[in-house]
């Protein structure tokens, strides 16, 4: 299956959602507009890979409702017993959440840390991530024609 873990560290902390690993692309390209948080990130990939920002917003409405006041046992439990190309997007809010947040699945697991501009890429089988790339657009329903280039800043680190 070609589902890939992200996490996205912002100065808030972090959020991990499965995607598309066709999203990739989009999403270091997001990274060149230097988003300061998670919303911020979504907005610049929405263009380019459309319902990505309203899923993991929605998804995080889920979790925020679900899991107060430091009780994490509802996203622990469904972590644990849902099929692991199923599992929900959740705040990184402890050690459990943590090492399941760099859990890959299918395709791998990419981590997007927008507080020290670094791309990592804990494990990635669908397409290595580089500096410079391009990309077809999504329209949330099928690929558009349009080809978008990117180039991610120098002052971006890729870790492999």
């Amino acid at each position: 299956m070609n589902l890939l873990r992200c996490t996205v560290i912002d100065r808030r902390g972090g959020v991990s959602f499965l995607a598309h690993a066709d999203a990739l692309p989009a999403l270091v390209n997001a990274c060149g507009f230097y988003p300061q948080t998670l919303e911020d990130f979504l907005d610049l990939t929405e263009p380019f890979y459309a319902s990505l920002r309203e899923y993991v917003l929605n998804g995080l409405a889920i979790f925020d409702e679900h899991n107060l006041g430091g009780h994490w046992e509802p996203i622990h439990a469904a972590i644990i017993e849902s099929d692991k190309y199923a599992r929900p997007v959740f705040r990184v809010v402890d050690a459990f959440t943590r090492e399941a947040s760099l859990r890959p699945v299918g395709a791998g697991a990419v981590l997007f840390n927008l507080r020290d501009r670094r791309v990592v890429q804990v494990m990635n089988n669908y397409r290595e991530v580089t500096r410079e790339g391009r990309f077809r657009v999504f329209d949330g329903d099928d690929w558009t024609t349009e080809i978008v280039h990117y180039r991610l800043p120098k002052d971006w680190a890729l870790v492999p």
